[in-house]
């Protein structure tokens, strides 16, 4: 597992449905070691800081392996590293494999997987297409959300180790599920709450789910 790309960017205006909107989506990939903090990769910030950032969301992940699928659903479509927005271009690191809590060191940094990406309309905005947003979310390629618990350095070719796993076992993909799919798994649902790293928002949206149920 390693780092493929690191990428950031300052947020920026552009119009969208003849509206103008102020996003941190575009990101370049940048070279050499860059400083991470606490609630930023050193030259990246997020312009809507209600729904984007903070410290469940410092860093963004996406696996390099999913932009072979995304060139043939796309084939019109420029898809250098960073085309999804993401911070951290990865190898190894599936959605399916990883589980909510997971702990790992990426060269002098440690962090903790929090929960999946939701796209919201500037991903639409960014792609100029509204049926983006469906498309990535039924794709299951969501990517995932990363917090810093120790700052330091990153760079690309950086080994992405693994110091801990989760024992509940809910993997980022299965919470893409529980959110996506009309039938619910109440027993995953049940394990979900547990996880003391996915963020409050969403163990609160369970939980309800549960108690509707009962």
């Amino acid at each position: 597992m390693k780092l493929i790309s690191v990428n950031v960017g300052l947020p920026s205006e552009i119009v969208w449905k003849d509206q103008v909107v102020e996003t941190g989506i575009f990101k370049e990939p940048v070279a050499g070691r860059v400083k991470v903090g606490r609630l930023n990769i050193d030259g990246d910030r997020q312009a809507d800081l209600t729904v984007h950032g903070g410290a469940d969301k410092a860093i963004y992940v996406y696996p390099s392996e999913h932009y072979e699928f995304w060139r043939g659903e796309l084939p019109q479509v420029d898809l250098p590293w960073a085309a999804f927005g993401e911070n951290l271009t990865t190898e190894g690191l599936l959605e399916d494999q990883v589980n909510i809590g997971d702990r790992f060191r990426i060269g002098t940094i440690e962090v903790m997987v929090t929960q999946p990406r939701m796209p919201c309309y500037k991903l639409a905005a960014k792609f100029a297409r509204d049926d983006i947003i469906k498309r990535f979310l039924a794709s299951r390629r969501s990517g995932f959300y990363l917090a810093i618990l120790q700052e330091g350095e990153i760079g690309v070719g950086d080994e992405v180790i693994q110091i801990s796993r989760d024992a509940n076992n809910v993997t980022v993909t299965d919470i893409v599920r529980l959110h996506v799919e009309k039938r619910k798994d109440f027993e995953l649902m049940k394990r979900a709450v547990q996880v003391e790293a996915l963020p409050k928002g969403w163990r609160t949206h369970f939980l309800d789910q549960l108690t509707a149920r009962d």
